[in-house]
């Protein structure tokens, strides 16, 4: 817990367990197909390695320390909330040397880390029963939840979240989950394959907190209205301040030039996984079109208003962009100068794509290839 003076500033287990508390139940399975669920992820994960490392020339079999983990919906609460609180640390120690001498912290004080918990944990299972895999860049190891030797990280595959999805899109069940794990197995290889790649990262991250000039009592409102949100407290949070997204409480040029360049990064990582998956996909998942086509709708579609409103407030509208985005950059630059030309990305964070660059392949080509641009 981060405390101050007694108090703590985020009840991190009391988050996991308002969001376990919370979270909508899976889909109806017995517990025979439950069993055969998790043991084909299991092996899709294993085969996808070799399949997204025979695609994208990265990576050898010893550099895939990290293990994979198929998980329900509290299981990717729990590891989240470990992952948080690691990444989260500085900001919440600055937040807790700020809050003592501002006027806001006697009411952050009544507020208390309890009420915090209860309202992330209600964030939480939103998110919960959204994610169908994710790879866990900064996650600490324990006991329940093994990590990497190597700086920590582990594939999570939520299991529930897949079954529910391709129910939902009335596709080959088989082979949607091997085409989900392509994509997550793609994020596993950038980060164990180029070793440098999570220390930037962080190392951005961490830059970016270290900047922050956030009032902690703002960022208790955003979350506030995030979960009156959920409970349906808010119905003009669409249309009014609360329909911003925690990202755009940035203050400084500085932030905001991290910012830009965090983004670029994820579009990156997020556009190869995507390219890698559909690249992969016609070799070995026969009905690949299907699969892209209804998932692309149901992106496209989103659901309910207050889906949309919360989608907005956390940022995964810019998340979906990223897809998008960087889906094309990749696509233009291997078509221009192949698999191994688009490969020198991965040289140093100075051939990293610029967030104008995302937009402009031509540019980086120009750049990193040294080639005029026509």
């Amino acid at each position: 817990m981060t405390s101050i003076g007694g108090t703590e500033m985020v009840d991190w287990n009391l988050a996991v367990a308002t969001a376990t508390r919370l979270v909508r139940p899976g889909p109806e399975v017995s517990r025979d197909e439950a069993r055969a669920v998790v043991a084909e992820l299991r092996r899709h994960a294993k085969a996808s390695e070799q399949h997204v490392r025979g695609f994208t020339r990265m990576g050898t079999e010893e550099t895939h320390d990290t293990p994979v983990l198929v998980v329900d919906r509290p299981g990717w609460v729990r590891a989240n909330v470990a992952g948080f609180r690691e990444i989260l640390k500085p900001l919440l120690d600055k937040m807790q040397e700020r809050r003592g001498g501002t006027p806001g912290g006697a009411v952050l004080g009544a507020v208390g880390g309890k009420v915090t918990g209860v309202e992330l944990g209600m964030l939480l299972s939103f998110l919960a029963s959204r994610v169908l895999g994710q790879y866990e860049t900064f996650a600490p190891a324990s006991r329940e939840l093994p990590a990497g030797d190597n700086g920590g990280g582990r594939l999570l595959l939520v299991a529930p979240n897949i079954v529910h999805v391709e129910r939902e899109l009335d596709v080959e069940p088989h082979d949607f989950r091997l085409w989900v794990c392509l994509h997550e197995e793609t994020h596993r290889t950038q980060f164990t394959a180029v070793p440098w790649l999570r220390d930037h990262l962080e190392g951005e991250i961490q830059s970016f907190l270290a900047e922050t000039d956030v009032d902690p009592m703002t960022v208790l409102e955003r979350i506030r209205e995030a979960a009156q949100s959920l409970a349906g407290g808010r119905p003009e949070a669409e249309e009014d301040d609360g329909g911003r997204s925690f990202v755009e409480l940035v203050q400084t040029p500085a932030q905001r030039e991290i910012l830009g360049r965090l983004t670029a990064v994820m579009s990156l990582l997020e556009g190869h996984a995507d390219f890698v998956m559909d690249g992969v996909g016609p070799q070995v998942v026969p009905t690949v079109a299907e699969i892209r086509e209804k998932f692309q709708q149901r992106r496209a579609k989103g659901a309910s208003r207050l889906d949309t409103t919360l989608r907005k407030l956390l940022g995964l509208d810019a998340k979906l962009r990223q897809y998008r985005d960087g889906e094309r950059f990749v696509r233009a630059v291997v078509d221009e100068v192949g698999m191994d030309g688009f490969n020198r990305v991965w040289t140093s964070p100075n051939t990293l794509p610029t967030k104008a660059e995302i937009a402009k392949p031509a540019d980086w080509v120009a750049r990193v290839h040294r080639r005029p641009e026509s």
